[in-house]
């Protein structure tokens, strides 16, 4: 038997000063009817940094056109924001476990709101470029905070659950379980608002003015920061932070890429790789739809352009129902012994991450060689069936990154996010110089080819995860009196 299966530790030399059932009423401290108000928050705030990019895309042709660029040229802001939103995950992150998560939402979103408000007065890419990376900036903190408080309120045994209604919105889905009964009218009409981000932005670019929604998105930083001002509770968990030793406004310098050391974890690495090439495929389907899809069956107006987001939207939308609640329902079924064995969480990933790599690559030849309304029709097919894929592999891997090293979760979900930049950066602004080059299906089909190989890490790590983590020692987070609530 392993020693994950033997002992109630995820992993070798944890810091009981960490225990979590030290501080067992932590997760009782706030009501279910807080709790669903914190979830719906968070999620909010994550939404911005999902829709900025949404409501862009579509638009890259028209913007070209008015700042007399090139589509090519354009995308490179989806690129700087991604490396943007990375880095400022790593700041806001590692300042969160010091002065609590509330305040570094207080901060970033002042900092969305000026670079909203330029990017719609720019009158050239240059500006455009670096408000974008302002705007990006502030708002990066959406994720990698939202997932720790997430992780500051809630047991392992429901924080899948919970962790499903946060990349719910975040990442175009919904999950709605009897620990939030109340919430699941609200996180639906969230998910339709993320899930309608691009053609929404499309439909202002066609009818309206992109620059007109950059405005709106500062007017929404806006009214955030005055909610969480006014309603949402500090959740960090006593001691955890160092505010309380300090003066109020005394700034103090932490390394915010400090986090990234925990990536030498070989589970945490291992779930990072299939979780990027996941968003990998994602990208190659989204990014360049207005050159792909729109170019190959005709579709010129941008409104249009969005619309053909929804699939992938609609299929996060019903992975959701099962994708949180899953990983959630598989640890509590096979705890062992009295302890809890992190990688069970990740068995949700195998159902629906073949749906990955199988969507991109059929995709890449559906759009080479079948046209007419059938290749459109089957297009669509295949990003429903991305949006359902990639909710099935981001999910459970988020919860179970904030499982094993729940005191840094906020570092660790940046971490993450931040490595994941380094591939998707190149990506993006790779994905339709390589489309020019060798074609959609070339393009595709190398984007297949590493969701396999993503695919194929979250196998190992769940076979070998307990020995992965005795190699290397990253203070993983000990739960063996984490008992579920009744």
């Amino acid at each position: 038997m392993s020693s994950s299966e033997e002992n109630p530790l995820l992993g070798p030399g944890v810091n009981h000063d960490e225990h979590v059932a030290d501080d067992k009423d932590v997760y009782d401290q706030f009501s279910k009817a807080q709790k669903n108000f914190i979830v719906l928050a968070v999620s909010l705030a994550g939404l911005l940094p999902m829709f900025v990019t949404g409501i862009f895309v579509p638009s890259i042709p028209q913007i070209a056109h008015d700042l007399d660029s090139t589509g090519a040229d354009v995308s490179l802001a989806v690129s700087l924001s991604v490396f943007a939103n990375a880095i400022g995950g790593l700041v806001w992150a590692a300042y969160s476990s010091f002065y609590g998560r509330r305040l570094m939402y207080l901060w970033g979103m002042p900092i969305l709101c000026v670079g909203s408000f330029a990017i719609a007065a720019s009158t050239s890419l240059r500006s455009l470029l670096l408000w974008r990376v302002v705007q990006a900036f502030g708002c990066a903190g959406g994720v990698s905070v939202g997932a720790a408080v997430i992780g500051d309120i809630y047991r392992v045994e429901q924080r899948g659950t919970a962790m499903g209604i946060f990349f719910g919105v975040t990442h175009f889905s919904y999950h709605n379980v009897k620990y939030f009964d109340d919430l699941s009218l609200l996180a639906k009409a969230t998910l339709l608002g993320v899930a309608l981000a691009p053609i929404t932005g499309g439909t202002a670019a066609h009818y309206w003015s992109w620059r007109g929604m950059h405005f709106l998105l500062g007017i929404w930083g806006l009214i955030e920061m005055v909610i969480i001002y006014m309603f949402f509770p500090e959740t960090i968990h006593p001691h955890s932070g160092g505010r309380d030793l300090m003066a109020p406004f005394k700034f103090v310098w932490i390394n915010p890429f400090s986090g990234l050391w925990l990536l030498r974890s070989p589970n945490i690495m291992a779930v990072t790789l299939a979780n990027t090439s996941a968003m990998v495929t994602e990208y190659v389907l989204l990014i360049p739809i207005a050159y792909t899809i729109g170019a190959r069956y005709h579709i010129s107006n941008e409104a249009l352009i969005g619309a053909c987001f929804l699939p992938s939207g609609v299929g996060n939308f019903l992975a959701s129902a099962f994708a949180g609640r899953l990983s959630d329902a598989i640890v509590d079924k096979r705890k062992r012994n009295g302890a809890w064995v992190p990688e069970d969480r990740l068995r949700a990933a195998l159902i629906g991450g073949l749906f990955v790599p199988l969507s991109v690559g059929l995709s890449g030849l559906i759009t080479t060689y079948i046209a007419g309304p059938l290749g459109l029709v089957l297009n669509l097919l295949c990003l429903f069936m991305n949006g359902v894929g990639v909710d099935f592999v981001l999910t459970p891997i988020g919860s179970y990154n904030v499982d094993v090293v729940q005191s840094r979760s906020a570092e660790v979900i940046a971490a993450v996010t931040a490595f994941r930049a380094v591939i998707l950066v190149p990506v993006t602004a790779a994905v339709l110089p390589s489309i020019e080059m060798f074609g959609v299906a070339v393009t595709n089909g190398m984007a297949t080819l590493l969701a396999l190989l993503g695919y194929g890490l979250i196998a190992l790590t769940i076979r070998y995860g307990d020995r992965m983590r005795a190699w290397v020692d990253v203070g993983y987070t000990l739960v063996e009196n984490n008992q579920p609530v009744e």
